[in-house]
């Protein structure tokens, strides 16, 4: 899977596909939906501008298929030859037709070839299917966990009981 890397004029489009496939009804068609428990956006434009700048070397990289915007995958170098991985995203009615495991795939390729030795990430930890498909590509819970960041730019919580969950795998 070719991925190319996020200009400022794609940034409206990945903040749209983003929350199309984690909030609102619109990701109710796929099975990557946080609707039940955070309201709101998860991404802007704007939010995605001011990460990209204030982390070097982070990257937004694109799927396209015949032009469309498909999927999406944030990757940014963390420290000791870990990159960090977040927003993963598959445009939801076409989920579950193998397009992000080619995502995942190609990205962990990326950091690879960019010096990486492990891949990092935070899910949601009460994100048991989501954390099962990760545990299933490699990924393995480190048994750290970090606090969910409420009344942030990433969304309305509607439990009080959310916190993320680091995953890693070796590269």
């Amino acid at each position: 899977m070719e991925l190319l890397a996020a200009g400022d004029a794609d940034l409206e489009a990945v903040a749209i596909l983003v929350n199309s496939a984690y909030r609102g009804e619109s990701s109710r068609q796929g099975w990557t939906t946080e609707a039940d428990y955070i309201d709101g956006l998860r991404t802007s434009a704007n939010a995605l501008r001011e990460d990209l700048v204030a982390t070097p070397g982070a990257v937004m990289l694109l799927h396209r298929e015949a032009g469309e915007l498909q999927g999406c995958v944030w990757l940014a170098p963390a420290h000791d030859e870990a990159w960090y991985l977040g927003m993963l995203t598959v445009r939801p009615d076409l989920q579950d037709r193998g397009i992000g495991r080619q995502l995942l795939a190609a990205a962990e390729d990326y950091a690879r070839e960019h010096g990486g030795r492990r891949m990092r990430m935070v899910v949601v930890s009460i994100r048991d299917t989501l954390i099962a498909w990760y545990g299933r590509r490699g990924y393995r819970l480190t048994g750290e966990t970090e606090p969910f960041p409420y009344g942030t730019r990433f969304g309305i919580a509607k439990r009080a009981d959310l916190e993320f969950v680091v995953l890693e795998k070796g590269l």
